[in-house]
């Protein structure tokens, strides 16, 4: 069956049609062949069907009486609690498990829709979910429990961010994305009055939202000069300072503060709202604009805190005032959108640049300050100083051009950001652990220790986790070796073999490091990611937590 405007009319308005867009999705790695595959559901849906499914997409639906415990107690009680020990333990996922295992019910033959589940779950006590979910596990086949658990423990794990549900949805409709982002906050589960627009049955929505989200201007990577041939890359030549404006990229979260009238909302680059976790910075917001910059804690000397600091205060539903006083949070701004009544946003970044400085100028809180420009002189100066910024907090440069006007999304050309290059260091795998979805029987979650000594003697300290970074082959290689070398099993994760005479060496790269209390070796990697794998290096002449910490800002 052709998914992507074939035989429209084979496709279920029920559970099952959820259940295949979710697995067809899961399975398909291209983009824009998922972005078909949503467009055409929507396309094939009633309302609200669609209208959940996209809410579910963007992990918008909430369903507080449904827990993984509730599944593993209903799963245990119709199967052997050994056999689903085991099962889970090989499967390594809750949902795959219990919906390969869970016994057919013959007479069972109501499968709800997507709607009936969240609207019958919504309201229902917890024995009451209880009683529901079971009956759906017996009317549906595997695939549509797979789905259904998916759904209501909250495990959507399908490769799809929101962001990608928004484009499908604004593909869907033939809109540019930026729009549907634009008035995204304002609307509701099931999205009648989106998709209405989207079908081109009224007018676009105006929610009377304040203080809304801009969908923000992204940056492409600059090419690394042994890549200049490319035909993407920018000429070099072209980065001078009549063309281009140089700023620190530090290493926090892109957020973007906006004020309107009595409403103060801080956002998340992606669009989510995360203002109740930083009241602090909300309380500094004194103006009436809309702010585009980097969410920071400020460390007690007064700069940047390591990124480990703002992640405490990450995710939290509220927050105290004793976290606040130990991590204060502030933004260091780039970018100007709104001031007042006016949209700044075509204006060129030289514009904004000036009408940014004047408006910082005029603000009286430390919660919010000007990020600096770098000065311009030469692609080898600003390559320099991308890789030996002044403070251990910055990642590398942005390069922006001083006519580019603020577009939403990842337009090629006005700007580029330019990390600084990556740590390296040889570790030694020591733990594995299967993934989720369709890694859910792969070993893909990897743990890595380097040497260190203890009362005389050289052991291995676990240092980071990495889950990416590798290729399809390699991936299949590790997961081998894993099987071939395991020693011990604690539950879903494996110990494989780890001494100096044997054990396998991975080349890892990292952003940073910085002092964790809460990891064994005292320090934290930033973003680790398995580089290469080191067949042929041997275990013993892996790293060592000196070298490391050797690494560390206050030891650089």
């Amino acid at each position: 069956m052709d998914w992507t405007g074939g035989d429209r009319r084979a496709i279920s308005s029920d559970m099952d049609g959820f259940a295949n867009l979710l697995e067809r999705l899961l399975l398909t790695p291209s983009r824009n062949s998922k972005l078909a595959l949503i467009a055409d559901y929507f396309a094939t849906q009633p309302d609200p069907e669609r209208g959940w499914a996209l809410a579910a997409l963007t992990n918008e639906i909430d369903l507080p009486g449904v827990k993984a415990g509730l599944v593993r107690r209903l799963a245990e009680r119709k199967v052997d609690h050994e056999l689903f020990r085991l099962s889970y333990d090989y499967v390594g996922d809750l949902a795959d498990t219990v919906s390969l295992i869970w016994p057919v019910e013959h007479g069972a033959n109501h499968v709800p829709s997507l709607s009936e589940v969240v609207a019958q779950l919504s309201e229902a006590t917890k024995a009451q979910g209880e009683r529901l979910i079971e009956g759906w596990l017996n009317a549906l086949d595997s695939r549509g429990r797979w789905a259904l658990l998916k759904l209501v423990t909250g495990g959507l794990r399908i490769g799809v961010s929101a962001r990608l549900a928004k484009v499908a949805a604004a593909q869907f409709g033939g809109v540019e994305a930026s729009e549907v982002e634009e008035i995204w906050h304002g609307l509701e589960p099931p999205y009648l009055s989106l998709f209405a627009w989207l079908d081109g049955a009224a007018e676009k929505p105006k929610p009377d939202v304040a203080a809304p989200f801009r969908p923000v201007m992204l940056a492409h990577p600059l090419v690394a000069k042994k890549d200049r041939d490319n035909p993407d890359a920018i000429d070099p030549d072209l980065i001078t300072a009549d063309q281009f404006a140089a700023e620190w990229k530090y290493d926090g979260i892109r957020v973007q503060a906006v004020a309107e009238g009595e409403t103060r909302r801080l956002y998340t680059r992606t669009g989510d709202d995360i203002s109740h976790t930083f009241p602090d910075v909300l309380a500094a917001m004194n103006f009436d604009a809309a702010l585009d910059g980097e969410l920071l804690v400020r460390a007690p000397e007064g700069g940047a805190a390591p990124f480990n600091e703002l992640q405490q205060r990450l995710n939290r539903k509220t927050v105290t005032k004793k976290q606040m006083d130990a991590r204060p949070a502030f933004i260091r701004v780039y970018d100007l959108l709104v001031e007042g009544d006016e949209d700044i946003r075509p204006l060129t970044f030289k514009q904004r640049r000036a009408r940014l400085e004047a408006f910082v100028s005029g603000l009286e809180t430390d919660r919010i300050d000007l990020s600096p420009l770098v000065e311009v002189t030469s692609v080898a100066a600003l390559e320099a100083a991308r890789n030996d910024p002044p403070a251990p907090e910055i990642e590398g440069l942005m390069l922006k051009r001083w006519d580019s006007v603020y577009e939403a999304g990842r337009p090629k050309g006005p700007w580029f950001k330019w990390k600084r290059d990556p740590f390296l260091v040889d570790a030694v795998l020591l733990y594995a652990q299967c993934g989720h979805g369709k890694r859910s029987s792969i070993y893909s979650d990897f743990t890595f220790g380097v040497w260190r000594e203890v009362d005389g003697v050289d052991q291995l300290t676990p240092v980071g986790k990495a889950y990416f970074g590798f290729t399809d082959d390699e991936l299949k290689q590790l997961d081998k070796f894993v099987r071939d070398n395991t020693l011990e099993r604690f539950g879903p994760v494996r110990s494989v073999t780890a001494t100096k005479d044997h054990g396998l060496v991975l080349e890892v790269a990292f952003e940073g490091l910085q002092r964790s209390p809460r990891h064994k070796s005292g320090i934290a990697m930033r973003f680790p990611r398995i580089h290469r794998i080191r067949w042929d290096k041997p275990a013993a002449e892996a790293d060592r937590l000196e070298n490391l910490e050797a690494l560390l800002p206050e030891n650089a």
